[in-house]
């Protein structure tokens, strides 16, 4: 049987969360996107990004992918973070790997000679490696630094519908490659006090980002996540939706231990505990996000 952990806090802010400076120039940058549930043309390429480490990222693009994959969206998860928690997580082993995206981005290997299968069908991983924590300082000198990840996806985006990229924990060169190469970023937020702590730099990122590499990129989502059945979680949703709307995702991902344990299995939460709060959680996100099953199939 599931749990999910419980208790009482303090509300902090208006509601239940510490309120960073400058929010309203955060506010401003995601307010100028469309909602997730504006139409939108495949393939769409997501990097799910959040600098602020613990926040279910990895989680996120682990289990939305597999969810899209689910509904019968073809989708690729692109590891783009060092410690390689997507790839393991979707069952593959990155000590044994012939090539990843650190091979990718540096040394010009085609991106289709290092994508893997997994257990989900539909469902495709670029895995990390260890490698990419040496990544930021070898693209310093490489030419056309931020692009590099763009130009590779561009070869392989029309095989698929969804290409969500799990940034690492930072705003580096990694994470300024996944944002010139997509369409959208989704951003997970935690059910915590410090919930809003780095959205501020992260929304000014992608500020900068649109206007010198990537016009057409755009917050979509936020996604609240590790959501406990307590008056802070409560209160931090509350404040959250007060901030930016509709483009806070209706569904809200619950903590969940089942959640926590499926990447030490190599699976997703949908083969792992199909009947699982956080499995249901996911499921609802997907169609939210992708607006339903697709209507043309490969």
């Amino acid at each position: 049987m599931e749990s999910d952990e419980t208790g009482s806090a303090t509300d902090g802010g208006e509601h239940g969360v510490k309120m960073p400076p400058n929010i309203s120039a955060a506010e401003a940058v995601v307010e100028g996107a469309r909602p997730i549930s504006a139409e939108r043309t495949l393939p769409r390429i997501i990097a799910v990004a959040n600098q602020k480490g613990g926040v279910g990222k990895t989680t996120t693009s682990i289990n939305l992918s597999a969810c899209l994959a689910e509904l019968g969206y073809r989708t690729l998860v692109v590891d783009l973070d060092p410690q390689g928690n997507a790839s393991t997580g979707l069952g593959v082993d990155i000590r044994s790997l012939e090539s990843s995206m650190y091979d990718v981005i540096l040394h010009d290997v085609p991106l289709e000679d290092c994508i893997e299968g997994t257990v989900v069908r539909n469902l495709f991983v670029a895995p990390a490696s260890l490698d990419l924590a040496g990544a930021e300082i070898e693209l310093v000198p490489a030419f056309s630094r931020e692009m590099r990840l763009k130009m590779a996806i561009d070869s392989v985006k029309d095989d698929y519908d969804f290409v969500l990229i799990d940034c690492p924990p930072s705003l580096g060169l990694l994470t300024v490659n996944a944002m010139a190469a997509a369409t959208e970023v989704l951003v997970p937020i935690q059910c915590e006090y410090f919930a809003l702590e780095g959205l501020t730099q992260l929304t000014k990122n992608v500020a900068l980002i649109q206007k010198s590499l990537n016009p057409a990129l755009e917050i979509s989502a936020i996604v609240l996540v590790m959501y406990a059945r307590t008056n802070l979680s409560d209160g931090v949703v509350a404040d959250v939706r007060e901030h930016f709307g509709d483009k806070v995702c209706r569904e809200v991902v619950p903590r969940s231990v089942r959640l926590s344990e499926a990447p030490g299995f190599g699976q997703p939460i949908i083969t792992f505990d199909p009947s699982s709060r956080g499995a249901t959680a996911y499921r609802k996100l997907a169609k939210e996000v992708s607006g339903g099953t697709p209507q043309r199939t490969r």
